[in-house]
């Protein structure tokens, strides 16, 4: 198997497994003052020094969670009382579900956020609680979040940036875009799943309230016992994704099989715009998005249609309809390459693509 859908799910790199492999085999819950409880808690204090130091957050400042969704809707349900919440029209499904009364972001073509839009939104609402994501999970997209961060603050909004997809791909520094707070996701990353984290600004720590209660765990704004082995193979990822440089030897690859599907009469969702450099959005007009991933599957090539957190029900894309595709959102697929990928990958997906692409448009002529 060919495996193209990191953005649902990287593959577990070797010192993220080490890493959990080791915390799984101490003893002891981090809130124990015993010997063993006191090693758990320099592994958890440790992993959350990282990730600040990753990322842009002093360690007080960064709350674990069980992963991306949660740590959006923690933002949401902490950052957003009281306030207006503006979300960008192509935000992920954690974002549209924790605020689903949200005031829309309009975004072009390229699917990038309107900042006209934005200015004009913050000058008639009050205070408001603005979410707007990193890069976008189905067409890679990047959004212009330092931009975004000044108009907010200018109008005494909030900004919360779901920094999932990008995290590992790109540089992420949750002070230098101007971020009030920070999605993290363990498993976008390279580290297993159920773990991840929401970074705070100084002003946005000091209004967080918890989601889940329970007995004072990080600081009293999560609940729960943390997931030892998940929080440090996640931080033991973060470090690695920031030495491997997958980006530079990504990219090449990425525009090599988008060239040759263009070739094939696909159309490139997003690409007029900046991208992470392992993600494509690809559409091959008159073809369903659902059999282009099934005659993949099985050519031995693994891609998705949409998001992974869609899978199962694959309906027509919101981020590809914001952009004003049509009926273009119903027939693009995503490839997304692994921190892993190689040229030799790449070229399989070619060969299957073409393949597919020769047999499924002859069928729809």
């Amino acid at each position: 198997m060919i495996y193209l859908d990191a953005n649902a799910s990287e593959p577990l790199r070797q010192p993220a497994r080490e890493a959990a492999l080791a915390a799984m085999g101490g003893l002891g819950n981090p809130s124990s003052v015993h010997a063993a409880g006191r090693a758990a808690r320099r592994t958890l204090e440790t992993a959350r020094e990282s990730l600040a130091v990753r990322f842009g957050a002093a360690p007080a400042e960064v709350i674990f969670t069980s992963g991306g969704t949660e740590a959006n809707a923690l933002a949401v349900h902490a950052l957003g009382r009281g306030r207006r919440l503006l979300t960008g029209a192509t935000e992920h499904d954690a974002i549209r579900a924790a605020a689903p009364a949200a005031t829309i972001i309009a975004v072009d073509a390229e699917g990038v956020a309107d900042l006209d839009a934005l200015r004009r939104l913050l000058a008639d609402c009050g205070p408001a609680l603005v979410c707007l994501m990193l890069a976008n999970n189905e067409t890679g997209t990047l959004q212009p979040v330092a931009e975004a961060a000044a108009l907010c603050r200018a109008a005494g909004a909030w900004l919360h940036v779901d920094a999932v997809q990008a995290a590992g791909r790109i540089d992420v520094d949750r002070a230098a875009l101007g971020a009030d707070s920070l999605a993290l996701s363990g498993h976008k990353l390279g580290g297993p799943a159920g773990a991840g984290a929401l970074l705070l600004g100084p002003a946005a720590a000091e209004h967080m309230v918890p989601l889940i209660a329970g007995g004072g765990q990080e600081r009293g704004r999560r609940g729960g016992t943390p997931p030892l082995p998940a929080i440090a193979g996640l931080a033991a990822a973060a470090t690695a994704a920031a030495t491997d440089d997958a980006g530079r030897r990504l990219a090449p690859l990425r525009d090599a099989i988008e060239q040759a599907a263009l070739a094939c009469g696909a159309v490139a969702l997003g690409a007029g715009a900046a991208r992470l450099p392992n993600t494509t959005c690809l559409a091959l007009p008159g073809v369903a998005a659902l059999t282009q991933v099934i005659a993949l599957d099985l050519a031995g090539v693994a891609v998705s249609a949409g998001a992974a957190c869609s899978s199962g029900k694959v309906a027509r894309s919101h981020v590809l309809t914001a952009m004003g595709a049509g009926r273009l959102a119903g027939e693009a697929i995503r490839v997304s390459l692994p921190w892993s990928a190689t040229a030799a990958d790449a070229a399989a997906c070619i060969a299957a693509y073409q393949a597919m692409a020769a047999r499924l448009s002859r069928a729809v002529a």
